[in-house]
């Protein structure tokens, strides 16, 4: 059966300057947390979910991140030449060949609402998945992939939310609803990054939505917000007047790895995982923690 949601739209023209000096020539998205970068992390993420159609919008530093995607025919050659079947077969697993992979620039840094503008004529009228890099997103199944069932039931734009403490709505999206099941809200309200002590919830909206195409006509009238940038969540606000917009509870962790600390968690608990070391950095760190 076809998946209910063919594509993807990856933005990731933010300049990650929260991570220099190591971001100054390098995509932020390709910082690896222990073997993988995190552009490569949501691409699995969404292609576990029958996601097949890969959209990226990028702006000038981020070539490294569609070479990334690309086929390396001599990197290939040389471990097929050398025996190394299973490194050659990790290669070639990074992008599939049923799954494609577009690109288009973000010409000015206005945000997210417009980075997810630019992807209008890729889209097309049909709903879409949009997976922020920074949010590292671990689920069973994966977060993804839970939200492609709901929004095969419910056929309606789907928000993944979660629970902040009250002095970090600030930080955030911040939905207000009523209760149509267990973890899911048939969402009222949305406000983008509320102080403490005006915020309606503290229901987090976190780094994966499933959004119709009606979205693209509300951003292409929406005024500019805070930071004088588009913001995808005036836009979801604006789409609530017309359409129905759920707030899902996913199953999982988020790792918010747009933030240093953030970063650092998700490299210990993905490296104590970790098929190949993980047994081995559990005892280092266990014994250094003795």
């Amino acid at each position: 059966m076809t998946a209910p949601i063919r594509k993807a739209v990856f933005p990731i023209a933010g300049l990650g300057t929260r991570f220099l000096p190591a971001t100054k020539a390098s995509a932020k998205e390709m910082l690896p947390v222990v073997d993988k970068p995190l552009i490569q992390y949501a691409v699995e993420e969404a292609y576990a979910a029958g996601i097949r159609q890969m959209i990226f919008v990028t702006g000038r530093t981020k070539r490294s991140v569609e070479d990334h995607f690309d086929t390396a025919y001599e990197l290939e050659s040389e471990l097929e030449a050398a025996g190394k079947k299973e490194l050659l077969a990790v290669a070639r697993s990074i992008a599939p060949a049923d799954m494609s992979c577009v690109f288009v620039r973000q010409p000015r840094a206005l945000g997210l609402g417009h980075a997810v503008l630019c992807a209008k004529d890729l889209v097309g009228n049909e709903a879409f998945a949009v997976l922020l890099a920074d949010d590292l997103m671990v689920g069973e199944p994966p977060v993804m992939a839970q939200m492609v069932q709901q929004y095969a039931e419910w056929r309606t734009s789907l928000l993944a939310v979660q629970d902040v403490p009250r002095e970090h709505t600030k930080r955030y999206g911040i939905v207000s609803g009523t209760v149509v099941h267990d973890g899911l809200l048939d969402v009222t309200g949305i406000i983008e990054k509320p102080a403490p002590e005006v915020a309606p919830t503290t229901l987090a909206v976190a780094g994966r939505y499933i959004l119709t195409p009606g979205i693209f006509k509300e951003l292409e009238n929406l005024p500019r917000g805070v930071g004088g940038e588009i913001q995808l969540t005036d836009g979801i606000a604006q789409l609530l007047r017309r359409e129905k917009v759920f707030a899902y509870r996913y199953a999982g962790t988020r790792y918010d790895c747009g933030s240093k600390l953030g970063f650092l968690q998700a490299t210990v608990d993905l490296g104590r995982r970790h098929a190949e070391v993980g047994a081995d950095f559990s005892d280092w760190l266990d014994q250094r923690a003795s």
